[in-house]
């Protein structure tokens, strides 16, 4: 079969890789464009391969919700660089992502990347796909699906999309009459970080660690060790006001909590609302950044040249 300078653009247009690369898998597939999407898409996954020892720190979380705000979702996919992640087609690859995880019952990043994506084979090969054609390596890292019964979800996006967050709300309310409140929540969850709703929910080992450490301090105060024990609890109560976001100042108004917020506008609403869920990523936590040194690496280079 011919191959035609229409069938080269047809297959460019559907992978984004260059004219070239195009014809040459296209006379390697005698004009087979399925064929030749295949051959591009193996020599994809070599050229994604190369970038996999790269640190991918910067990137987009999203947040998504069905028709309702029964059902939310969140996702953060990481890029090498932050011009990257401003990238148009990268944009709407992360919202698609978290649309589907709000489609699909998924519950493991196995099984969410095993789901097809939008005739480019799974979510897996897209992101293979896409790593190959922007040139940086990009890592689909974490996403979560909140559906619980009797909750209605909100969320917000903090720095185009740096910190995302969802927040439920357990009432009979519906979204457009609690979504000025859970946006308000939303965004105190992106400003504080708490690390629990309640303090019901406070994690026992992480609670055993903050006593240990109030502790120490009290007897690096010099406190008599009999006291110490006695004190101890005060001290991590005031801890957990400011972990817990229902006990947080709320940051519209530090008069009153978040969780006295919500009680006046559910009686203004005359409606229960209670904050029972939150999820709160912000993009590459925990991830060991890459910091180039620009003069080491011009010295280095020097060094190098003088050698030879």
């Amino acid at each position: 079969m011919k191959v035609t300078a229409a069938l080269v653009k047809e297959l460019r247009d559907k992978t984004g890789a260059g004219m070239m690369d195009c014809k040459k898998v296209l006379v390697e597939a005698d004009g087979d464009i399925d064929k030749a999407m295949d051959l591009l898409r193996e020599k994809g996954l070599s050229k994604a391969t190369k970038k996999a020892d790269r640190i991918a720190a910067e990137g987009l979380t999203r947040v998504a919700f069905n028709a309702d705000h029964t059902q939310a979702a969140i996702v953060e996919v990481n890029s090498e660089t932050d011009f990257v992640a401003k990238n148009e087609e990268f944009v709407s690859f992360v919202e698609k992502l978290a649309e589907l995880a709000v489609e699909n019952d998924v519950t493991t990043m196995e099984e969410f990347t095993a789901l097809p994506y939008e005739g480019e084979g799974t979510v897996n090969d897209a992101v293979i796909q896409k790593t190959a054609k922007i040139g940086e390596k990009l890592s689909f890292r974490r996403f979560q699906k909140l559906a619980t019964p009797g909750t209605v979800y909100t969320g917000y996006l903090h720095g185009g999309g740096k910190i995302g967050v969802v927040v439920g709300i357990k009432t009979e309310a519906s979204f457009p009459e609690i979504e000025v409140v859970g946006k308000d929540v939303a965004m105190q969850v992106a400003s504080m970080s708490p690390r629990f709703v309640l303090e019901a929910e406070a994690d026992p080992a992480w609670l055993e660690n903050e006593k240990e450490i109030a502790k120490q301090q009290l007897l690096n105060e010099g406190k008599p060790e009999n006291l110490v024990e006695r004190i101890i609890p005060g001290k991590i109560k005031a801890v957990l006001k400011e972990v817990c976001l229902v006990d947080q100042k709320f940051v519209k108004n530090s008069d009153q909590t978040v969780g006295e917020y919500v009680a006046e506008a559910a009686k203004t609403l005359g409606k229960d609302m209670a904050v029972t869920e939150m999820v709160r990523y912000e993009v590459g936590e925990g991830i060991e950044k890459r910091h180039d040194d620009f003069a080491a690496e011009v010295a280095a280079q020097q060094a190098a040249a003088q050698q030879k």
